[in-house]
């Protein structure tokens, strides 16, 4: 099988069909119409066989993961996912490996009507990049930079799940049954958080996915708005799972292991924003903005805590 074979059966006019597309796959480039009065987001991010996923991972997770990781930054600026493209290296061409991977990509991609409008096939060691788009009406994009002192401090969904489950998955972590098994599809099939980023638009001060850990990633809203943080351990949201794994101090994991893709935001104190409010998940707030930099961790009493290792970082080699 060619590469040109290759697209033809596995991708090329599968999955959703929009109106904005005049011309996708099977040309030198697609064509593509922005609706007006819309602001077009673009992200992109490549995951590497060894690197991002083990490479015994179920090719429908991986399809999934590639996509998911993706719609989550778009989520985070309040976009409505509209495009994505889609380049893959292959050690060799499995004709069910390639069944199951797309298989899980447009599941995923049906489900936030996403159409694959173009894309590469290559031989070389196994990695995906995607490019996802979408639209957020102008002046009305999510970002990093707004967060003001006073402001609350809310994260969806529970964090440490992946972390965990990339433990269970290394065999650093001895535990089976439902709860190890909810733990690694957390960790190989995260939930994009779209309905809460569009639900975030007017009401978020800033957002910003959480991929490389809590404290990293609040990390980054606090250095763009110029602004600090008191947070508190005791009011993570840590799932059933996460507890019952026996992992010490699991709030650590939900602080810095990363690869959640939940999405952390900060409100103003007088929004009255609830767990009920349209967001589609659960919501928790772990603490507020303050204007002093730095991140301040505690328990519910107060008491100052260890601080955190920080999380993911390619060019550390890891968590630092």
């Amino acid at each position: 099988m060619n590469e040109f074979d290759l697209i033809r059966r596995y991708f090329s006019g599968r999955g959703v069909r929009r109106d904005d597309v005049p011309l996708g796959i099977g040309d030198d480039a697609a064509l593509l119409t922005p609706p007006p009065g819309q602001s077009l987001a673009v992200t992109v991010d490549t995951l590497h066989s060894g690197v991002h996923f083990d490479a015994g991972i179920p090719p429908a997770d991986l399809g999934h993961k590639a996509l998911a990781v993706n719609l989550s930054d778009l989520a985070a600026m309040g976009a409505e996912p509209a495009w994505a493209t889609l380049a893959l290296s292959l050690p060799q061409v499995d004709e069910a490996w390639l069944t199951a991977f797309a298989e899980g990509f447009f599941a995923l991609a049906e489900r936030h009507g996403v159409q694959l409008v173009g894309g590469d096939t290559t031989r070389g060691p196994l990695s995906v990049t995607v490019q996802a788009q979408g639209f957020v009406p102008q002046e009305k994009a999510l970002t990093r930079r707004g967060a003001r002192p006073g402001d609350h401090v809310f994260v969806t969904g529970s964090l440490g799940d992946a972390g965990a489950g990339l433990a269970i998955e290394q065999g650093r972590l001895e535990f089976a049954g439902l709860p190890a098994d909810f733990l690694l599809a957390r960790l190989h099939r995260p939930t994009p958080r779209v309905g809460a980023g569009l639900a975030l638009r007017g009401l978020a001060t800033a957002v910003i996915d959480i991929s490389d850990g809590l404290a990293q990633d609040l990390g980054h809203i606090l250095t763009a708005s110029g602004v600090g943080a008191v947070l508190d351990i005791d009011h993570l949201p840590l799932s059933d799972a996460l507890l019952a794994s026996g992992i010490d101090r699991p709030w650590r994991l939900a602080v810095s292991a990363g690869d959640d893709y939940e999405l952390c935001f900060t409100v103003p104190a007088d929004t009255g924003l609830s767990v009920s409010d349209g967001l589609g998940c659960p919501v928790t707030r772990i603490g507020h903005i303050t204007a002093e930099p730095g991140q301040r961790w505690q328990d519910a009493a107060g008491v100052p805590c260890e601080p955190p290792a920080r999380g993911w970082d390619h060019f550390a080699q890891g968590e630092a």
